[in-house]
């Protein structure tokens, strides 16, 4: 007679779950291992004198490593999104001005910290992106250093200008910053981390050893979440709190709105519950429905990014009517808590996943995280609702386009816009990717940058050129069609116009 299985074996297939769970979990520990072995491999072919910074570098990214590895879909259970309090979020016209004779004195409490990381490739310029020219031949680094010169002689102060370069960016902005010394501002400088890109097949690092120079596209520098360990690291935290200071503002070097203000600063130096983090937001237009947003999860306020959301959700999150603000990465928080945070080990900021595809077709991961998303980490943070004129980024050539034209005054090394202007909204422009997209080619394309004082909309496709002094107002839309060619004439007023087909005036 056959014996008849006993039941509890034959019940034993039901746990096929668990045994994914755990074939999951091996398979986690086991990429890990690897990858850390691979890290050791790599560090061997370091030079002597840095292996122990190099390998702090890699020990905090195989941590990054392992994080990624046990988050496993969007880390937002969008169900536990509370509404905000009433009190996160504070209006900027109700902040108090300072006391004229105390602002020497408050300025001396604050640093002032750019993130100059990104290189100008995306706009086709070679070098760091902080060295295109925007306004009178200056760059971005020269209008920083202009505001900030300028607050310190008005106030006779000595506010330091802080610059986190990357690995891409650090030759030449050394050189760069020579030219400086003669002005009233002090220039420090300090290098984010270099992290090794992971092939997505295999989870492994695809350098082969640490020079770096010699095969650059193997490693990344990790999003400007980075920001507050290699700042510590830098020796700058340390040595800024011994010198008194209190607060640092931060921003992306390419927002030329991001400038000193007063007002956040008296509110953050004269609260009787000091606020450790403060961000600034601003209203969310249609051009900015992908920016992050302010939420309150778990009774914390803290940064939603698009990349955390579940894909059911995705149009909600851009919804102008459920989030109102978005992120402008202007930040200002205190020196003292950034320390705490890190000593106690409580910075804990999400995982941005980074696919990329390099030039030789290897898919690769990059892991990276973002400086607002440690929000949640200190006390009483708050956001703050700023004026639009404090979000003034150049990303695209478009952006370029407001920026150098009649819309904007300069005044110290800082963008004001015009007062001709009757709405304080920036006309939303759109240049086509073929013939616009790179800065050089889109200087060609302008005999001088045309009058908008008047724009509303512009969008422009095609191969399209424009004459000396050209007004846009209202809507204007010119699309030249493929093989067509549009020259806008000097003089030109259109408003509310569309052009579209052949439109060539040739010297006779």
């Amino acid at each position: 007679m056959l014996a008849v299985p006993n039941e509890g074996k034959v019940r034993g297939h039901q746990r096929v779950p668990s045994d994914s769970k755990e074939f999951h979990e091996v398979t986690k520990r086991d990429a890990l291992q690897l990858l850390e072995s691979e890290l050791d491999k790599l560090l061997q072919t370091a030079q002597p004198d840095k292996t122990t910074e190099l390998r702090n570098d890699m020990k905090r990214f195989s941590d990054l490593f392992g994080r990624f590895l046990q988050e496993e879909g969007p880390s937002i259970d969008w169900s536990k999104i509370q509404k905000l309090p009433s009190e996160a979020v504070r209006e900027y016209g109700e902040l108090a001005p300072p006391n004229q004779a105390e602002i020497k004195a408050m300025l001396e409490k604050l640093v002032v910290i750019k993130l100059n990381g990104g290189l100008g490739t995306s706009m086709g310029c070679h070098g760091p992106k902080s060295v295109i020219p925007v306004r009178s031949d200056l760059t971005f680094l020269d209008l920083t250093v202009q505001q900030i010169e300028h607050l310190n002689k008005t106030y006779n102060a000595n506010v330091p200008l802080v610059l986190m370069n990357s690995f891409n960016t650090d030759e030449d902005t050394e050189k760069i910053v020579r030219k400086y010394q003669g002005f009233k501002v002090q220039i420090y400088t300090f290098n984010q981390s270099c992290f090794p890109r992971i092939s997505r097949e295999s989870f492994l690092p695809v350098a082969k050893d640490f020079d770096v120079d010699s095969d650059i596209e193997a490693w990344y520098p990790p999003g400007h979440g980075d920001f507050y360990e290699s700042f510590q690291k830098s020796g700058l935290l340390k040595q800024f709190i011994s010198e008194g200071r209190e607060y640092l503002f931060l921003s992306n070097i390419d927002n030329l709105g991001a400038t000193v203000d007063l007002n956040i600063l008296n509110m953050l130096l004269t609260n009787s519950k000091p606020n450790e983090f403060v961000m600034e937001v601003t209203d969310k237009t249609r051009a900015d429905v992908k920016g992050g947003t302010i939420i309150q999860f778990e009774d914390q306020l803290r940064l939603l990014e698009i990349a955390q959301v579940p894909n059911d959700h995705v149009d909600d999150f851009k919804s102008v009517k459920t989030f109102k603000f978005f992120n402008t990465n202007n930040i200002w928080a205190n020196l003292k808590a950034i320390d705490r945070v890190l000593t106690d080990k409580s910075l804990n900021m999400e995982i941005i996943v980074n696919n990329k595809t390099l030039e030789n077709g290897l898919r690769v991961v990059q892991l990276e995280t973002a400086v607002g998303a440690a929000m949640k980490c200190f006390h009483n943070s708050i956001g703050i609702n700023v004026p639009r004129s404090r979000f003034l980024p150049v990303k695209k050539t478009s952006d370029l386009l407001l920026v150098m034209s009649n819309l904007y005054n300069m005044k110290n090394g800082s963008l004001v816009m015009s007062p001709q202007r009757m709405f304080p909204t920036t006309p939303l422009v759109k240049l086509g990717e073929n013939h616009f997209s790179k800065v050089k080619e889109f200087l060609g394309r302008f005999a001088n940058i045309p009058d908008i004082i008047e724009l509303d909309h512009l969008t422009v496709s095609g191969d399209v050129t424009f004459g000396k002094g050209v007004s846009l107002r209202g809507t204007v839309i010119i699309i030249a069609n493929h093989g067509d060619r549009i020259d806008i004439p000097a003089g030109a007023i259109l408003e509310n116009k569309i052009v579209s087909g052949n439109m060539r005036i040739l010297d006779h």
